[in-house]
């Protein structure tokens, strides 16, 4: 192990121990951070930080493909996407301290225990007796790094790939139906919708957007000042006004209301 170190170090130019030794207590941080952070956002920003890391590291070892997909994909899209929900929903919201599972914390920690032999006793197996290999073809420019993990993800690696794609699948769909809440008053149909919407006295046009105080978003629609009566200025040249109702041609004493 320890001749592996030395040729690997040997064999690392000065450029990559730089950036390897300032960047790894960076990602490290970063990782322990997300473990010990508090707030599920600031954990959330950590392992953006460390997954920028790994990918500086991928593109150090000569693989630019991982390292750009590790940018784009998994720190640039669904890390933003995380962090965006995070951020819209969860800010302020808690975690129960209540326990709805009992033991599930001497269970957790067991099986993190259980994980770390595991992964410990297959990472010595790896390593020992571990010698350096002639390079690659994709190393030596006979192929392509996208061609190498096309070849290894779709033939040595296919069950495993198959397996994930699966369990990912299932959690996505979980979490869609653990965050569906029905709301009050049971499900209304596309009939209801339109039945509310075509009553009398509702005037079935575009709704205005959020913020405008206006009861159409619609070009016949005059907009009204204060007093309720109508601005010249919004009338269209090319489309007859509506006559308004009762309702709508009250006075309002409201600032900011537009058509």
């Amino acid at each position: 192990m320890i001749d592996l170190a030395q040729t690997v170090a040997q064999n690392a130019s000065m450029g990559e121990s730089v950036f390897f030794w300032i960047l790894a207590p960076i990602a490290l941080g970063g990782a322990m951070g997300l473990v010990l952070a508090r707030s599920a956002i600031h954990a959330a920003l950590m392992l953006a930080i460390t997954m920028m890391c790994l990918a500086v590291f991928y593109i150090m070892q000569a693989a630019p493909f991982l390292g750009f997909v590790q940018i784009m994909v998994y720190t640039g899209a669904i890390m933003m996407l995380f962090l965006f929900v995070l951020m819209l929903f969860g800010r302020d919201s808690k975690d129960s301290m209540f326990e709805t599972l009992r033991g599930q914390r001497l269970f957790a920690v067991l099986l993190g225990i259980g994980l770390a032999a595991l992964l410990s006793s297959g990472l010595a197996r790896a390593v020992s007796g571990m010698t350096i290999a002639d390079d690659p073809r994709w190393a030596t420019g006979a192929q392509s790094n996208v061609e190498a993990i096309a070849e290894a993800l779709f033939s040595t690696y296919l069950f495993p790939f198959e397996v994930v794609s699966g369990v990912l699948t299932v959690a996505a769909v979980g979490a869609l139906m653990f965050a569906h809440v029905a709301k009050k008053g049971g499900h209304r149909g596309q009939k209801e919708h339109s039945r509310e919407r075509f009553a009398p006295g509702v005037y079935p046009g575009p709704k205005p957007g959020p913020g405008v105080f206006a009861t159409s978003d619609s070009t016949a629609t005059p907009a009204l000042r204060p007093d309720g009566s109508i601005e010249p200025a919004s009338l269209s040249a090319y489309v007859p006004p509506r006559q308004l109702t009762a309702a709508e041609a009250a006075p309002k004493h409201t600032e900011g209301r537009d058509a």
